[in-house]
């Protein structure tokens, strides 16, 4: 349902995001208040191999506290398309330029406080290009199997949604084809 937008309020400017604080009044004629961290969104790819490997990149997330198991993904830059984005990542990431890269899916991350939308993308027709990560980058290249890596998803030992979203849908086309 609509609300109408009372007044909207910068809270924080950071790195990588924005936090407006919202006063929305309902049909009902109350006042809310929602806090909306904003996001230019991101992108991320699941790059699959002529032989069947996939590669994903293990990368410490402060605020998961651990290493985590993702396609490689990165923020949209200015000017950037989704699509531009995942390609630039998988190339600086893990080192190989996708020929050919298919939207799997689109989604908001987390839409009951952060306008962010992810796009994730299955890059096939792989070759070797130079790996270019930004200075604060470091990842350890893991190569799977699909269906190791879905094994690791249902050991919950893959907790990274986007990948999740990614290795699933990734799955369903290939047992389409």
């Amino acid at each position: 349902m609509p609300r109408e937008l009372v007044s909207s309020e910068h809270i924080f400017k950071g790195a990588i995001f924005t936090v407006e604080r919202d006063r929305l009044r309902e049909e009902n004629g109350f006042e809310i208040v929602r806090e909306i961290v904003r996001h230019t969104g991101g992108a991320g790819c699941l790059p699959l191999f002529a032989d069947g490997r996939i590669a994903l990149v293990k990368q410490y997330r402060h605020p998961a506290r651990c290493e985590l198991l993702e396609i490689p993904a990165g923020k949209i830059e200015l000017g950037e398309s989704p699509m531009e984005c995942a390609a630039r990542e998988v190339e600086q990431e893990i080192g190989f330029r996708a020929g050919r890269v298919e939207l799997l899916a689109d989604f908001y991350s987390t839409p009951g406080f952060c306008e962010e939308r992810l796009y994730v993308y299955l890059a096939t027709d792989l070759t070797p290009a130079e790996q270019n990560l930004d200075h604060d980058e470091f990842v350890e290249i893991v190569y799977l199997s699909l269906t190791d890596a879905l094994a690791m998803v249902e050991r919950n030992e893959i907790e990274d949604s986007k990948t999740i979203i990614a290795l699933l849908l990734a799955q369903r086309r290939m047992c389409q084809s």
